[in-house]
């Protein structure tokens, strides 16, 4: 017993212990220590480069400032990532039936993908501000922008795993005689799997870069104020080390984002996908 649980705690630090882990950590701590004998050194004052102690100071003076908003931003952007998913993964399946309707709508996507946000986010504001009243107008507005930015990877990934399903299986579905949605169902959302998968990592960091530059664009504050607007304030007021803890919060929680769906990723492919199995090795 005592040896299965020696060698279940081996395999648990393995990981851990890998190249993949160590060598990140070992460059980021190399380019803090020379960020902070930088400006040390160099006697570069905090309003124009502060260090990471300082960056690290005033993260946990101004946490309780801060991390309410970074949770303001967060709230919107798995509001946004959620209606991304369900939105582009319904369209890829509708863009797979037909391939007349992908044809005539795809361009439209593409389009909505390429308009850039900063453009638009205002007047998608004005225009829910008309159509809801009151305070949830702006989340509205703001979860409206980041979907704009994270939609179109899960679309445009899922509708090629869609297509992508071995055309000697599916010639075998259609000589048993299979319904399209059978097909669909047991043959094309396996195949698109990985796809949607790799589309949801890009879409997830994508969601948040959507939410913080809708913030910048409305400049809401209050209570219900996100980062952008701590870091926007912590700007104008140069408050460089302040903004610099603002942004590294968004940072971590990008991050934090990445891995999470990179692990549900390799939990659900591990068993059968050929590049979960390769990286478990």
């Amino acid at each position: 017993m005592t040896g299965d649980r020696n060698g279940k705690a081996t395999a648990l630090a393995k990981p851990f212990l890998s190249a993949d882990v160590i060598a990140p950590l070992v460059v980021g701590i190399v380019v803090l220590v020379v960020w902070e004998v930088t400006v040390r050194v160099s006697g570069i004052p905090p309003y124009l480069l502060p260090g990471p102690i300082l960056v690290l100071q005033t993260l946990i003076q101004d946490w309780n400032t801060l991390f309410p908003s970074l949770l303001v931003t967060l709230k919107i952007t798995i509001v946004a990532f959620i209606a991304a998913i369900a939105t582009g993964l319904l369209i890829a399946v509708i863009f797979t039936q037909s391939k007349w309707i992908e044809r005539s709508f795809f361009p439209y996507a593409v389009i909505l993908q390429t308009t850039p946000i900063v453009a638009i986010a205002p007047l998608i504001i004005l225009w829910v501000r008309q159509l809801v009243p009151g305070e949830q107008s702006t989340f509205v507005s703001l979860v409206i922008c980041a979907w704009i930015v994270a939609f179109f990877p899960i679309l445009s990934n899922t509708t090629l795993g869609l297509n992508s399903a071995d055309h000697n299986l599916v010639n075998l579905f259609q000589l048993y005689k299979a319904s399209r949605w059978q097909t669909l169902l047991y043959l094309r959302l396996p195949s698109a799997m990985p796809y949607f998968l790799g589309g949801l990592r890009i879409s997830g960091g994508l969601a948040l870069i959507g939410a913080v530059v809708a913030e910048f664009v409305a400049g809401t504050g209050g209570t219900q104020s996100g980062i952008a607007y701590q870091i926007l304030m912590s700007s104008f007021n140069l408050q460089i080390p302040r903004m610099f803890a603002a942004l590294l919060m968004t940072t971590v929680l990008g991050v934090l984002i990445f891995v999470a769906l990179t692990l549900l990723s390799d939990m659900l492919l591990r068993q059968w996908h050929e590049s979960a199995i390769k990286r478990e090795n």
